[in-house]
């Protein structure tokens, strides 16, 4: 009714009275509803009628901080606190002001003033607590948290930053151990199972976390994080039916998500189902086509299903997506290779190589690629960047003994082939496969023959 009034009076331009009462319920309501130049206009009024009114100060100052007017509200703070020297809310006013300017130690030292001061304790503890998180000190935004508990047992906003601050402290058997001693005192709050069942599963107590998991679905069926942990908890069982079943319940409950599909895939895959893990692969990618994940399963399952041309076509959807992820590229040349399209191999490991992905794979796949197309300068160089990494390494210096034979320069030839029989002698077959031209050679043939009967 005072909405109704207040709003009749704006388009009237006719002045109407109200209480204090009324005017605080007016200036909340458009706050709430983020109606920032109403509640300015009401205040501006209340103060009109209302000149002393402390409350309506400090919802200006309050307006003030919103719009990052910070000078002014401190200003008219100071003013408040002359005539109201014990209200709490200026010394939590003054508390939001030091957290905007990034000083809160200085925002704690109000809170606690505040925190003297009032009878309302639980939001001033929420508020200290999360001074003490952005100061990264979990041990004392935790006891803040947990005062809030101590008060109300339904507070899961301080439950979930109790256990935040266990995670990021890595304390899981300790948060365990409190989330147990709190559901002994609130034992159907399915948020404290579901926390619960998380710390267990992070500490690879799967059957400790499934039973977790069911209490919480078993109180609230409609839980839909209930069941997604739980389903996770059967795959890291091996349990991938039931897991199924669970993440099939998810879909059920809510609107289908590329994240259920996906992981049901998964577990269709482990099954050895793979058509069924297609078919949800597909369903993710249409859910959501910028999962490159998704696209990237489906590629792992036709590569090896040998349909290279499909294979191909699903990680050049990933790649772009994402195109700097190495181990795309690592696919993407694999994939190509088997399509003997060398020229597409070689730009993907050439890719691999610049986003850091220096593996041993890489760089032989780069090399042999280049070498079967003959540019053996390039080959010799990649082998001798991958050398600096892996030295004594088989596969590098018989392919070193190779490149320099082709080179005509066979004293260096001779030495890598030597250091590679004495790395791996049986890997020397190697040298039929890619330069079966050495392999030949009748000096070649003697010295690994005379090395043979040495190490005989």
């Amino acid at each position: 009714m005072s909405l109704l009034k207040f709003e009749s009076m704006l388009k009237t331009n006719n002045v109407y009275f109200f209480d204090l009462v009324e005017f605080e319920e007016i200036i909340i309501h458009y706050l709430d509803a983020g109606k920032v130049s109403l509640a300015k206009k009401a205040i501006k009024l209340g103060l009109e009628q209302h000149p002393a009114s402390v409350d309506l100060k400090l919802l200006m100052v309050e307006l003030y901080i919103t719009d990052n007017e910070v000078d002014k509200a401190s200003n008219l703070l100071k003013k408040i606190e002359k005539i109201a020297p014990t209200n709490d809310e200026v010394f939590i006013q003054k508390a939001t002001i030091s957290s905007k300017k990034g000083k809160h130690k200085e925002a704690i030292d109000h809170l606690k003033k505040a925190l003297s001061l009032t009878d309302d304790k639980v939001d001033v503890w929420s508020l200290i607590g999360m001074e003490y998180l952005y100061l990264d000190d979990f041990e004392r935004a935790r006891f803040n948290f947990a005062n809030c508990i101590e008060v109300n047992f339904e507070d899961y906003s301080a439950l979930y930053n109790i256990v935040y601050c266990f995670d990021m402290e890595q304390q899981h058997e300790d948060a365990a151990k409190y989330l147990n001693t709190y559901i002994d005192k609130n034992p159907y709050c399915e948020v404290a199972w579901h926390q619960l069942g998380r710390q267990y599963f992070i500490l690879e107590m799967y059957k400790e976390a499934l039973n977790a998991f069911d209490y919480a679905v078993l109180i609230d069926e409609s839980f839909i994080g209930g069941y997604l942990e739980k389903a996770k908890t059967l795959e890291a069982l091996g349990n991938y039916q039931e897991a199924i079943d669970n993440y099939m319940v998810t879909l059920e409950l809510d609107d289908p998500t590329a994240f259920a599909y996906t992981r049901v895939g998964e577990c269709y895959e482990k099954l050895e189902q793979t058509d069924y893990a297609i078919s949800y692969y597909k369903k993710a990618v249409h859910e959501d086509p910028l999962l490159d994940k998704a696209w990237v399963r489906l590629t792992n399952l036709y590569y090896h299903l040998e349909n290279y041309e499909k294979a191909a076509y699903y990680i050049a959807k990933a790649l772009k997506i994402d195109d700097d992820n190495a181990l795309y590229w690592k696919y993407y040349a694999n994939i190509n290779l088997k399509l003997n399209f060398f020229e597409e191999a070689v730009n993907g490991f050439y890719n691999c190589l610049k986003l850091d992905e220096k593996s041993i794979e890489v760089y032989i796949g780069l090399i042999d690629v280049l070498t079967f197309l003959g540019e053996f300068n390039d080959a010799l160089k990649y082998l001798i960047e991958a050398r600096k990494s892996y030295a004594n390494f088989a596969e590098i210096e018989y392919r070193l003994a190779g490149l320099f034979f082709v080179l005509n320069k066979e004293k260096y030839a001779k030495n890598h082939l030597i250091n590679g029989l004495k790395i791996d002698y049986s890997y020397h077959h190697i040298l039929n496969e890619l330069f079966p031209v050495v392999l030949n050679n009748k000096k070649i043939q003697k010295l690994i023959i005379n090395f043979k009967k040495a190490i005989e």
